[in-house]
Parts: C-alpha cells; sequence; structure tokens
C-alpha cells in the first residue's frame, strides 16, 4: 500500500507530481489530499494532473479554504475518511515565501504570507505525520532578522520531529537552473521508537542552523548526529556552478559553440531551441507579444539586470521565479520565453498540459512558484530511502 501524502499550498502540483514519480520508496507515495487557495492555480493542478492520467483523489484539489480556517479533524476526515489516520502518512508543502525573500518585501513573519509559515507548522504539530516536509526559500536561514523566527518554529518541531536541515541548489539535482530553497524534514520521535530506532534529540538547533549555512565541517561528529538525510543519494552534479566552464554571453543573433564536458541536463539550449518540436506540446506557443526594441540588443546570455534576462543556450537558466511579465527571455529569437519553454526549465513532463482558458499571468506564476520536478523527485527518494533504512534496520547516519 502507497505511502499517503496530504499537500498544503499545493499550486501547480510539481512538488506532489515529484513525490508521485518517486521510485525509491517501495510501495510509493499518493497524494490523498491537496489545499489550494487561488482558483486559477487550482484550475491549472487538476487540468495539468488530468493530462498525465491521474484520477481520483491524485488529480482533485479537495480543500479550497485558507489553511488558517482548517483544523486538523476536519483535514484527516477529508484525507483519510471512515478509514481514520494512518500510522504513516507525510504532509509536504512550501508556504508562500516573498516575506522571507530577498527580491521580495521582507516582512518576515510577520507579514501576512510570512504568518503562513507558523500556521503551517501549527497544521503539522496537529496533524502529527510520521515524516513531514517544509520548503522555503534560503533568506529565511540566510537573513538575520527571519534566522529566528526559523529557530523559533524548528524548536517547536523538534519537540516532537528529528530534524535535518539543508539549502539546496536544483542545478546539482538535474534542473538547468540556479535555484536555491531551503529544505526541512522531520521524522516523528513515537513513529522512530515503533520501528525501533534510538532517537538523538536536536540538542543545540544553533548548530543544525549552522550546518545548513556551510559553517561546520563535515567531519565533526556532533553536527553527523544531526545531519541524517541522504541529500547527496540523488545530487547528481556537485557543486556545478564552479565545476564546469560555463559561457559567457554571445552577441544576440550569433550561433555559440557548445563547450564541452557540461551535462546536457544543465543547459537550457536542449529543452528550449528546438521549436518545431515544442510548438507541437501543449501551451508550445503561449507567450506574451513582444514590443521592446530591447528584445533585439541584449546579448544572449545577459542576466546582469534586474529585468530582460536573456538566457544562454548553453548554460543554466536564473531561478525561474515568474510573476506579471517579467518571463526570462529566448537565447535566439526576440521574445520571452513561452508557457512550454518555462515548464521544460522547470523540468515538468512534456505531457503535462494548462488550460487554454488560463491567463498567461497566472500560468506563469504558478510555474515559477514551484518546485522543479527533478529537485520534488530528489527530495521524496531521499525521504524514501530513509523509510527503508529504518524499515530494514539500517539507518542512515545516527537517525
Amino acid at each position: 500500500m502507497s505511502v499517503p501524502i496530504i499537500s498544503f499550498f499545493t499550486g501547480l502540483g510539481l512538488l506532489d507530481l515529484g513525490f508521485r514519480n518517486s521510485k525509491e520508496l517501495k510501495e510509493g507515495y499518493e497524494s490523498v489530499w491537496h489545499n489550494e487557495l487561488n482558483r486559477d492555480f487550482i484550475d491549472g493542478f487538476q487540468y495539468g494532473m488530468q493530462s498525465l492520467g491521474a484520477v481520483g483523489a491524485e488529480a482533485a484539489i479537495q480543500n479550497s479554504q485558507s489553511i488558517v480556517d482548517i483544523g486538523p479533524n476536519q483535514i484527516l476526515s477529508e484525507a483519510f475518511g471512515v478509514a481514520g489516520r494512518p500510522e504513516i502518512f507525510g504532509v509536504i508543502g512550501g508556504p508562500p515565501c516573498p516575506d522571507f525573500s530577498v527580491g521580495g518585501k521582507n516582512r518576515g513573519h510577520e507579514g501576512d504570507r510570512g504568518k503562513l509559515s507558523q500556521v503551517y507548522v501549527s497544521r503539522i504539530l496537529e496533524l502529527r505525520p510520521a515524516f513531514f516536509l517544509f520548503e522555503n526559500v534560503p533568506g529565511l536561514l540566510r537573513t538575520a532578522k527571519h534566522r529566528s523566527f526559523l529557530q523559533n518554529i524548528m524548536s517547536q518541531l523538534s519537540q516532537h520531529y528529528r530534524l535535518d536541515l539543508r539549502v539546496v541548489n536544483a542545478l546539482e539535482y538535474g534542473v538547468p537552473q540556479d535555484r536555491e530553497r531551503l529544505i526541512l524534514v522531520g521524522l516523528k520521535n513515537t513513529w522512530l521508537r515503533r520501528n525501533g530506532r534510538r532517537v538523538i534529540k536536536n540538542q543545540d538547533l544553533s548548530m543544525l542552523l549552522e550546518h545548513a549555512r556551510g559553517n561546520i565541517n563535515s567531519d565533526n561528529a556532533l553536527e553527523l548526529n544531526r545531519h541524517w538525510m541522504p541529500w547527496d543519494l540523488h545530487r547528481l552534479f556537485p557543486n556545478a556552478k564552479n565545476v564546469y566552464q560555463w559561457p559567457d554571453t554571445s552577441p544576440f543573433g550569433a550561433a555559440p559553440a557548445r563547450p564541452c564536458g557540461i551535462p546536457e541536463s544543465l543547459m537550457v539550449g536542449p529543452l528550449i531551441m528546438d521549436q518545431s518540436h515544442l510548438a507541437n506540446l501543449p501551451n508550445g506557443k503561449e507567450g506574451f507579444i513582444p514590443y521592446s526594441p530591447r528584445f533585439r540588443s541584449i546579448s544572449e546570455g545577459d542576466v546582469s539586470k534586474k529585468c530582460f534576462k536573456r538566457l544562454h543556450r548553453w548554460r543554466y537558466s536564473p531561478a525561474a521565479a515568474y510573476g506579471n511579465n517579467e518571463v526570462h527571455m529566448h537565447p535566439s529569437e526576440p521574445r520571452r520565453l513561452t508557457v512550454r519553454e518555462a515548464m521544460q526549465i522547470q523540468t515538468v513532463p512534456e505531457n503535462f498540459a494548462l488550460p487554454p482558458e488560463m491567463t498567461l499571468t497566472s500560468k506563469f506564476k504558478t510555474i515559477g512558484n514551484a518546485v522543479p520536478v527533478n529537485l520534488a523527485v530528489a527530495i521524496a527518494n531521499s525521504i524514501g530511502a530513509v523509510i527503508n533504512s529504518i524499515r530494514n534496520n539500517k539507518p542512515y547516519a545516527n537517525i
């Protein structure tokens, strides 16, 4: 029987899709309950999942209320019905992050969206899943004014969960994108005890925070007591930004030669340069009409400005965090990316489709908000590997 997943802030569902596509856990995962407030995102999720052949609970939003207004009894009833809470299930979600983002409003936990992070933690503690995933921006850890809030929510969670924290870059997991995300994972102490595991408490949360910031040597014995998630299990390209000789800029309209030694999966060109192929895929011709003369003047690979960033075909993309009309420009054409090209950079399956009546702004926004599928798969695989190890009495590190 598959491990059920409860999904908050579902959006387009790419995090859910990563769990669905994970192969590490023998029985697999199944998303049984989704929560999303935005009507456009709800339509996009349901249309997209159905386009992949998903049916039933996996292709539906079960609850469209604010997370503030729903309690644990309602959630469990909608997710599991009369069967009740299973012994093992997970909770996943990424609370809205602009209040913790450097490019956002930076209001932190006092902002309207920042407050949802605390509500999400409260729901985890009320539901008590066997494991949970909290996904957010690195600014929650790296910005001093937000770090105390992160430590506070981790302190709450550590009363019942064994925690591990890491900032990961999607580029190192086979996504052609320089996109860092903060990932906090927890395993429930009582579940670990029932499965015969000795639980080492998070005696010093500051140590865990420092490890996530990269300030603690991996050989430190105390650090190893906290670093139990097999983050490197599916980290295909360690330190990818510095290992390879990435090209710089080229004049727009030129045809820069493909450099040697860079893995194909880390460059946007193989995903978005074949227009005859992309035009026949869902949403392949949908994009903003170009008007500005700047579409013909900016060099290929010039991503130095806040706006009008043009991708280089033989390089990774900056974070595809799109909003309103600000979408990256195509390497060789005088326009912004199409909806399909944006999904390609987010490693979305090519048969995934968004509804024709959904606005372009909503399409780009929900695509940009999502966790890249390949990164989501790697996270799901890592959690699955830990669950397998617990069941097989072969724990990772000192879990």
